[in-house]
C-alpha cells in the first residue's frame, strides 16, 4: 500500500513538473500572451489547457503549438471550451454596479439576472417577451447600445421618470420616450461590457457568475436561473 501511495505521489509530482515547464516555456516564447495563471491537462489526451487572466488556450506537451479554438465532445456535441471558460472566468455577480442598471422585478424577484441589452437589438426584444413568462426574478438591464441609433433611445429611457416602465414600453410596444437630458451610466456600461468581452447583445449574467452570450427561450432560461440560484 505504501509503495502504491509513493508511486502515486511521484506521478503527481512529475505531472506538475511537466505543467510548470510548459508554462515557463510558453511565457518565454510568447510574453505578449500576458500572465499565465495555470497550465493543466485537458480532457483531450496530449492537450493542455493554458489559462491566462481572461482566456483559455491549448498547447501540446512540448509547448510547440498554441491553439486558440473551441474543443467539442462529439459524443454529446458539447462545447467543452465554452463550458470550461464560463467556470474559469465567472463574474462575481454581487459586485456588479447595479445602480447603473434598470431594475425590473417579476413576482418576488428572489432569483437574479443581469442583461447587457440594446434597444435596437431584435434578439433583446425577443428575450424581453420570454421574460414575461418568467416569475420570481429580478432583472438588471445594463444599457449597452451598440446598434446604430441605439444610444439616443438608451439615453431617453435612462432619463425617464420611470425607467422600468419606459424600458418595457419601448421593448414591448415600440414606444420611444421623449428625449431626456441627464447623466447616464452608458459609458461605464460600455467599459464594463468590454471588460467582460461582451461582443453582442443580449448577454446574460447569472447569479453564479456564468455568462450566456445570446438569447435564451423561457424554458431554458428558467432552468438556468434555478441552477444559478442553487449554487
Amino acid at each position: 500500500m505504501l509503495k502504491v501511495l509513493l508511486l502515486l505521489a511521484l506521478s503527481i509530482s512529475l505531472a506538475h513538473a511537466g505543467e510548470a515547464d510548459i508554462k515557463s516555456t510558453l511565457q518565454k516564447k510568447i510574453p505578449q500572451i500576458g500572465q499565465i495563471n495555470q497550465v493543466k491537462k485537458s480532457p483531450v489526451p496530449g492537450l493542455y489547457e493554458v489559462i491566462t487572466q481572461d482566456h483559455l488556450f491549448y498547447t501540446d506537451a512540448k509547448a510547440e503549438f498554441l491553439i486558440d479554438a473551441a474543443v467539442y465532445d462529439l459524443k454529446t456535441m458539447r462545447n467543452i471550451t465554452e463550458e470550461r471558460s464560463r467556470k474559469l472566468f465567472a463574474i462575481n455577480f454581487n459586485q456588479l454596479p447595479f445602480d447603473n442598471a434598470i431594475k425590473v422585478v417579476h413576482g418576488k424577484g428572489e432569483r437574479k439576472l443581469a442583461v447587457f441589452t440594446d434597444p435596437n437589438c431584435g434578439f433583446c426584444k425577443k428575450l424581453e417577451k420570454e421574460l414575461l413568462s418568467i416569475d420570481n426574478v429580478t432583472v438588471y438591464h445594463f444599457l449597452y447600445p451598440i446598434f446604430p441609433g441605439s444610444e439616443e433611445k438608451a439615453k431617453a429611457v435612462w432619463c425617464s421618470k420611470d425607467r422600468a416602465k419606459a424600458w418595457n414600453d419601448l421593448m414591448h410596444d415600440g414606444v420611444v420616450p421623449p428625449t431626456g437630458n441627464c447623466d447616464t451610466p452608458i459609458e461605464k456600461n460600455m467599459a464594463l461590457g468590454r471588460k467582460f468581452k461582451v461582443n453582442g447583445t443580449p448577454a446574460l449574467i447569472f447569479e453564479n457568475g456564468t455568462i450566456n452570450p445570446g438569447y435564451m427561450p423561457a424554458a431554458d432560461l428558467d432552468k438556468a436561473l434555478n441552477v444559478a440560484a442553487s449554487r
